[in-house]
């Protein structure tokens, strides 16, 4: 076959990918979140419902790390029956717990890594705490599938089209830290807004303190 004509038609090939690539992308949904003061809102949590998507676990371990005094990430998305690892990266020992129903476990003071990864096998809210540094405060967001995304600096979340119904949450939400909104899809338009009250996090509040103010205790 000519040279010419193999060239020809890859390019057809070509083009006929990149129109695809761009089809995708322009059916792609929006959803833009700001707070009661209209700025965007980094680390909003949507997780799909009722659309096909892959409910096993991932093979992968996910990490929750400990460095200055700080979990890293603050928030870690995971899904229902995953393992996560907190390894503490800090030249100081820590103590990791929580509380929270989704998942109350304790890893008692420890430096390096744990020997085994904890299991979250109920889908929720995990607010951890360090026993020893009240301040520190992370969270873990354990969907019941893979169709879980979080807003970025801009508090956009990119959302595939077949978007329906959605559950909305936020960790610094002014309702309570278990309470995630039931929301739906506009039926019309690829981009949505969506408003959420937040609290300001006092500097030195403690973890014990945050945890009674999310609960009503």
């Amino acid at each position: 076959m000519p040279f010419f004509v193999l060239q020809e038609r890859l390019i057809v090939k070509l083009s006929i990918a990149l129109l695809g690539c761009l089809s995708v992308a322009v059916s792609a949904k929006t959803l833009t979140v700001v707070d009661q003061h209209g700025s965007p809102v980094k680390n909003a949590v949507v997780e799909l419902l009722n659309v096909a998507t892959d409910k096993q676990p991932p093979q992968q371990i996910a990490i929750m790390d400990q460095v200055n005094k700080q979990f890293s990430p603050r928030l870690l998305t995971v899904m229902q029956g995953q393992q996560v690892s907190f390894p503490n990266s800090d030249d100081i020992r820590h103590h990791v717990y929580s509380f929270s129903e989704a998942k109350p476990f304790e890893l008692k003071l420890y430096a390096g890594t744990p020997k085994a990864p904890i299991t979250f096998g109920q889908s929720g809210v995990v607010v951890l705490g360090c026993n020893i540094h009240d301040s520190m405060v992370g969270y873990i967001y354990v969907g019941q599938s893979n169709a879980v995304f979080v807003s970025d600096d801009q508090g956009k979340i990119n959302l595939p089209d077949n978007v329906g119904e959605y559950v909305f949450w936020h960790p610094e939400q002014a309702s309570n830290i278990n309470e995630r909104a039931k929301m739906s899809w506009p039926d019309t338009g690829t981009d949505a807004r969506v408003k959420i009250k937040l609290v300001t996090p006092v500097p030195r509040n403690t973890f014990g303190e945050k945890f009674k103010e999310h609960h009503g205790q």
